[in-house]
């Protein structure tokens, strides 16, 4: 794609079309604003990078809106300004490596939605502890929650500090781990 005039833009091929169109109700049923996932998609797909300008006309957005989901794409670290010789306009482009896209989303999620849900969830086990009136059932209940809790985000923070080729390899062995860890050595049972 060449940052031709706006006015003059080639519509884009049906199959670059569709991906964005599904990208963007992804992004919905995702907690992402469709527009967000939209240009992600697009910037994604892109062999070049693009000015906003550009973004709005490939897309059919307003310019205003295109600015504030490059502002979310840019604080989520999935595009980045990048400089265009003999141009001023900020261009942008997105982390094409979908490990890192897939990291970068996950540390995301769990800043905004795990590690407040963590949090909360501390203060209720606090808050249960110390009130003579919560029955056995809940506090257990509660306790068992905050160490599945911890649990996931110990294991969550020893995944990120593997490297990439750790993790396509432990994805590779997935169902050679499956079958190691059923009752009876591996047999399954018919």
């Amino acid at each position: 794609m060449t940052d031709t005039s706006e006015s003059t833009l080639e519509p884009l091929p049906a199959p670059v079309e569709k991906f964005i169109l599904h990208w963007g109700d992804m992004g919905n049923h995702w907690g992402v604003n469709r527009s967000i996932a939209q240009i992600h998609a697009l910037l994604y797909l892109s062999d070049s990078p693009l000015t906003a300008e550009r973004i709005a006309a490939r897309l059919g957005i307003a310019r205003s809106g295109v600015s504030n989901s490059l502002r979310e794409l840019v604080n989520w670290k999935l595009i980045r300004r990048v400089p265009v010789r003999g141009d001023r306009r900020d261009h942008f482009e997105a982390e094409t490596d979908l490990w890192e896209v897939v990291k970068r989303i996950a540390e995301g999620r769990k800043a905004r939605e795990v590690d407040p849900a963590r949090a909360a969830l501390k203060e209720c086990v606090a808050a249960a502890e110390a009130d003579p009136d919560v029955d056995g059932t809940a506090m257990t209940r509660l306790a068992d929650m905050m160490a599945f809790i911890e649990t996931m985000n110990s294991w969550y923070e020893q995944m990120l500090t593997l490297p990439k080729t750790s993790w396509v390899a432990l994805i590779s062995l997935g169902s050679q781990v499956v079958r190691a860890l059923r009752p009876g050595g591996g047999s399954r049972p018919q």
